[in-house]
């Protein structure tokens, strides 16, 4: 299986995933702004993506090499605040192309957010955020920040890995 993990990240939490997986599985790593991140020399796909102010900052790449990774295998991590559920799969489906959903597997990871370190914008939109987000835990941290990166949240990306090369040494 011909693999590698490519990650689009802003705050270094989706990096530090993306490293621990790579650690882990001895895949390589790239930044999706390395000119050296080529996606069509891999047919499994793992693409790590930090969700900023509701968008996952891997969509431009995405819709770079589009012809590239369409029919390839990817395993998706997203890292933000919060949890699996309807809110994160909407801002997935409004940041990729329809024809992925559905296709992708998708492992959501919970980041860290410190508001001393974000951009003035980031801050921003975190304060209309929390003004209008009903759930109080919620609001207090997209005001104070929050640190829920662990190192074991990535044993769900490598077990979906590890079927693959299961699946595939079945295969050969």
């Amino acid at each position: 299986m011909n693999a590698a993990i490519f990650y689009s990240g802003q705050y270094g939490s989706t990096e530090q995933y993306a490293r621990w997986i790579g650690e882990a599985t001895g895949l390589p790593v790239f930044d999706v702004n390395d000119r050296n991140a080529d996606p069509k020399k891999y047919d499994l796909l793992i693409l790590g993506s930090s969700v900023i102010v509701y968008k996952l900052t891997i969509r431009n790449w995405v819709k770079r090499n589009w012809a590239s990774i369409k029919n390839s295998r990817v395993i998706l991590f997203t890292v933000s605040g919060i949890a699996a559920g309807p809110k994160l799969d909407r801002w997935i489906a409004e940041s990729l192309p329809k024809e992925l959903i559905g296709k992708w597997e998708h492992v959501a990871l919970r980041g860290r957010m410190d508001p001393k370190r974000v951009s003035w914008w980031d801050r921003m939109m975190l304060r209309v955020g929390a003004w209008n987000n009903t759930d109080p835990e919620g609001k207090k941290q997209e005001l104070e920040g929050f640190d829920f990166v662990d190192k074991s949240s990535i044993e769900s990306v490598l077990e979906r890995i590890q079927r693959h090369r299961s699946a595939e040494d079945a295969a050969s």
